[in-house]
């Protein structure tokens, strides 16, 4: 008796979506299951790893260089896979979601890469997450062009040898696709991202010349990045693409992550790219983790935690000393400002603020840097031309003046900054705009001349639930209660409503927004993502 077929992919609660026959393939689906039978239960057992993990941080309040894998670090001989030359100069990368207007911009913007990002900055509705593989693929077909039906302006690629060359950012390890299911399980955003961009391109990548490449997020561990080297492994062996095609750039924004950087590489090394520093997951981990720590590990207003900071210093110094040490990019942060069409004097500040910025990430040795928006793409690019000029990185700068010492990374009591009464309230005003707006389907929104994606939703009630759990008194004399943040709380959804007009007010998802920033802040039980709970309260 034969063996019964492999059950297929159910899609489920989901309305049809123009095209979506495009990307949902039986072929295309098939992949997807097959990376779900193989991969998803080695998933599960590393998110338990999780769990075990920061209970053991929560007993000792410390972490250190893993033992165990001293060997890879005391081993000077191998480097990551030789680097493609359509990766080897990184010195302005845009970010931003994979809506079709955007997806037009950012290829134009004049950088060198584009993440398309399915992760924070784009909230996982189906139609965000099949309609924006269809426009990644008109991309490359070039068939993707945009009227905007307000203002009749229309968009359209530029010839192809001006434009960026795209980095796909699929969801982290720990988000399901409730709309893809194998046997009543639902399937891994992640698996589900990565594979409907790798079936349907990465052939036709290495037919113009680049590849399929990704960006890696929330990795917690060398563990993880190792499961995701096998998956590549395997996908490149399904589609018949040669070993080594693809190349995947890791996101450092978790603290355990910061602790194996050389483990993480080597466990991708034969499709490791190189290493990104990100600023408010990051600390959103440095709080998940250590948020029962004591004193010593409460964090300030998060705009008082520059990458100035010492234990930042520390973090983005050895992360530029193990990309150059073994032969791959580093990547520095975000530069989220937003220019304002109506405030020249607000842009200048800020533009200052962006070019010195910059400067020191290219001073201190990155090979390129992220950006929000197009008009900085220029002050960024200045900022590295003026380090690398013809030079497409500067690998050979080793750093090996840097000692980071494993107290270093979480030395936060090295800071003079305290929080703030103020801090307080941006971080419920953020927290509950964002939430709103992500509840509609939006995951990259301009609040306050700032681009904000899921990670400053995270940061912003991060803080707020330590706070009021370290007992903080601000500088105004009040203490951090659930009081003071319920009454911050109703007094900006009033301030709100007065904005918007009782109508809009009304049409919006205010009410539920700032319910869910004040489930997660206040809680107990602290959440382990904010997206968790948002997402079973997101329509689509």
């Amino acid at each position: 008796m034969s063996a019964p077929a492999p059950s297929p992919l159910a899609i489920v609660d989901a309305e049809p979506l123009p095209r979506q026959e495009e990307v949902l393939t039986d072929a295309a689906l098939a992949f997807v299951a097959e990376l779900h039978r193989r991969f998803t239960p080695r998933r599960d057992e590393l998110l338990a790893r999780r769990a075990e993990r920061r209970a053991e941080i929560a007993r000792t309040s410390t972490l250190d260089f893993l033992p165990e894998t001293a060997a890879i670090r005391a081993d000077d001989s191998w480097q990551v896979a030789p680097c493609p030359p359509a990766l080897q100069d990184r010195r302005v990368e845009i970010t931003g979601p994979t809506d079709r207007k955007m997806t037009i911009n950012a290829l134009n913007s004049g950088a060198r890469i584009w993440l398309a990002d399915f992760e924070d900055a784009s909230a996982p509705t189906w139609e965000n997450v099949v309609l924006g593989q269809l426009n990644l693929i008109d991309a490359y077909r070039r068939t993707i062009d945009f009227t905007d039906a307000a203002s009749g302006k229309s968009y359209a690629l530029r010839p192809a040898d001006e434009l960026a060359t795209v980095v796909m950012r699929p969801r982290g390890w720990h988000l399901d696709e409730r709309h893809l299911r194998l046997d009543g399980q639902p399937v891994p955003g992640a698996l589900v991202d990565f594979g409907l961009y790798f079936f349907h391109n990465a052939q036709r990548l290495i037919d113009l010349g680049k590849g399929p490449y990704f960006y890696l997020p929330k990795t917690e561990s060398h563990l993880e990045a190792r499961l995701w080297n096998d998956v590549f492994v395997f996908a490149q062996d399904y589609m018949g693409v040669p070993q080594g095609t693809v190349r995947a750039t890791v996101l450092i924004e978790t603290i355990t992550a910061a602790y194996e950087m050389e483990e993480i590489l080597y466990a991708l090394r034969d499709h490791a790219s190189g290493l990104n520093a990100g600023r408010w997951d990051y600390l959103f981990s440095i709080v998940k983790n250590f948020r029962d720590g004591g004193p010593k590990f409460v964090l300030p207003d998060r705009n008082a935690v520059t990458m100035t900071a010492p234990f930042m210093r520390a973090y983005t110094e050895l992360l530029v000393r193990t990309c150059h040490k073994r032969g791959a990019h580093a990547i520095g942060g975000m530069a989220a400002f937003i220019p304002s069409r109506r405030d020249a004097e607000v842009n200048k500040v800020a533009f200052e603020k962006v070019r010195a910025d910059k400067d020191r990430e290219a001073a201190d040795g990155f090979d390129g840097s992220w950006v929000a928006h197009p008009d900085l793409v220029p002050i960024a690019m200045e900022s590295f031309d003026k380090v690398l000029g013809d030079r497409p990185n500067q690998k050979d700068r080793l750093r090996e003046d840097v000692r980071v010492e494993a107290a270093d990374l979480i030395a936060i009591d090295t800071l003079d900054a305290r929080p703030t009464y103020d801090g307080l309230v941006n971080a419920v005003q953020v927290g509950i705009r964002y939430i709103e707006a992500w509840l509609r389907g939006l995951g990259a929104v301009a609040i306050f001349n700032l681009m904000e994606d899921a990670a400053t939703a995270e940061i912003s009630r991060s803080q707020i639930w330590q706070w009021i759990n370290a007992g903080v008194e601000f500088d105004n004399g009040e203490k951090a209660t659930p009081e003071l943040a319920r009454r911050i709380a109703a007094e900006e959804l009033r301030t709100i409503e007065r904005e918007l007009g009782a109508e809009a007010f009304a049409a919006g998802h205010w009410q539920e927004a700032h319910d869910l920033l004040l489930e997660v802040s206040l809680d107990a039980d602290y959440a382990d993502f904010l997206t968790l709970p948002a997402y079973e309260r997101l329509t689509g």
